[in-house]
């Protein structure tokens, strides 16, 4: 096994920044993914008049994508331990590109169930094989820092995609224009990958597209190899780890009660504030605004602050999110500026864990298991977010003026309780021996 000097602080600007380049190749991918996944949560009160849904169709059809893309963790999890995070992502963009083209033709409720099942198909095996990419290229002491880039997707994303789409909607006249369009994004995401991104440094190196140096630092920092030899062995080390299961579940909380709301914000907006398409896509951006400000300070306070401990930054995640999802649904309609100031102080703490969730495994565990522990420990978050959507569509309750949201968001702020309990019992061992062999 080849030995890789540790690069000095000093030394660290001078070996290049390829890796950087990757991370920020993967953010794109992850960006036009959810394109096509918020187009359609955008939508959703535009598609239920259009075709003639109910809430609880809606609530359905939005949390079978979740489940779907739960179950498709799993095979991502080992078609990227087997042929490689490259090939995998590219067959996940060439599936969701050509589902998002298709959804824009549906025509009744089967169809638009479907599209949301083939849709998470193909995003559900884009996730694992990204974060097993930056495993192979993010040494130790920048994963916090990288994770908390790649994260803020989940507020850049929801802040820049509602209005953009509600705007070539409001220009199209209609909303299934605006999949159409979504297709050419897909198209420039494979050129992408193909041209630019590599399984690893190591492979990156052997092709001569970054300097020995830069390799040497990233194999001096990464994650040491476990020994690990198959499947089940793997399989095993991570369920004899019970940190493994609690980190899982405290996933399925943070996941749910971020894409709970997110799924039902726009709907939240038109139905209980009586905005328009375009006011809503505005509105719908609010708490995402300053979600980038959260994930990228959760990044950094584990990596500086906290010195890899994740657990501070989760609990002042779970605790504030938890009373602000009853607060905003409390909003009287008209209450404008309330609204919009209570909207970003929630969009700050309910993102706030987005660094640090990612961060934990690739902390913890050996690269050579690290695809079944995100593919695994996903399955369980992505389980979260099919309970929320479709309870909450259960949850939403008809008033004489409109509908009311209450009982959705207290739902999400239940998940949001039950996960600070749960970062109680989340071990952090690791961190004392990596110290100790400091």
């Amino acid at each position: 096994m080849t030995t890789h000097a540790p690069v000095k602080k000093a030394e660290v600007a001078s070996i290049g920044s390829y890796r950087w380049g990757i991370v920020f190749c993967l953010f794109l991918l992850y960006l036009i993914n959810y394109f096509d996944r918020l187009a359609v949560l955008t939508f959703l009160p535009l598609i239920r008049a259009d075709i003639k849904l109910t809430h609880e169709q809606i609530g359905l059809a939005a949390s079978i994508f979740f489940f779907g893309y739960a179950l498709a963790q799993l095979s991502s999890g080992w078609l990227t331990d087997r042929i490689g995070a490259k090939k995998v992502m590219t067959v996940a963009i060439v599936v969701f590109t050509g589902v998002t083209f298709i959804t824009g033709l549906v025509q009744n409720y089967l169809q638009f169930f479907l599209c949301r099942l083939g849709l998470a198909v193909g995003e559900g095996h884009h996730y694992v094989p990204a974060q097993r990419c930056m495993a192979e290229w993010i040494p130790q002491k920048e994963k916090g820092r990288a994770s908390a880039f790649f994260g803020t997707i989940y507020a850049i994303a929801p802040a820049v995609i509602p209005p953009a789409v509600a705007l070539l909607a409001f220009w199209f006249g209609s909303w299934r224009e605006v999949f159409f369009v979504l297709a050419i994004p897909g198209l420039v995401g494979m050129a992408v990958l193909y041209f630019f991104v590599f399984n690893s440094a190591a492979e990156a190196h052997a092709k001569g597209r970054i300097s020995t140096q830069e390799n040497d630092y990233i194999q001096a920092g990464l994650v040491a190899e476990g020994g690990t030899k198959s499947d089940w062995e793997a399989l095993k080390y991570l369920y004899k780890d019970r940190s493994f299961v609690i980190y899982s579940f405290v996933g399925f909380c943070g996941t749910g009660m971020y894409w709970g709301s997110t799924t039902w914000i726009s709907s939240f907006l038109m139905e209980q504030h009586n905005f328009s398409l375009k006011a809503m896509g505005w509105m719908a951006a609010v708490p995402y605004v300053t979600a980038f400000l959260a994930i990228s300070a959760g990044g950094i306070a584990v990596d500086k602050y906290f010195k890899g401990s994740v657990k501070p930054v989760l609990w002042l995640c779970f605790v504030p999110s938890a009373i602000l999802f009853f607060v905003v649904a409390q909003v009287p309609r008209g209450e404008v500026v309330t609204l919009v100031v209570l909207l970003a102080v929630m969009g700050f703490f309910v993102n706030l864990y987005s660094g640090a969730q990612y961060a934990y495994p690739l902390l913890r565990y050996p690269r050579e298991v690290m695809g079944k522990a995100i593919g695994f420990s996903n399955f369980v978050w992505q389980m979260g977010a099919f309970v929320a959507p479709m309870a909450a569509g259960y949850l939403v309750t008809k008033t004489a003026e409109g509908f009311s949201y209450a009982g959705a968001f207290s739902f999400f702020a239940a998940m949001s309780l039950v996960g600070a309990i749960l970062v109680c019992f989340l071990d952090e061992s690791h961190l004392r021996k990596t110290t100790d062999a400091r």
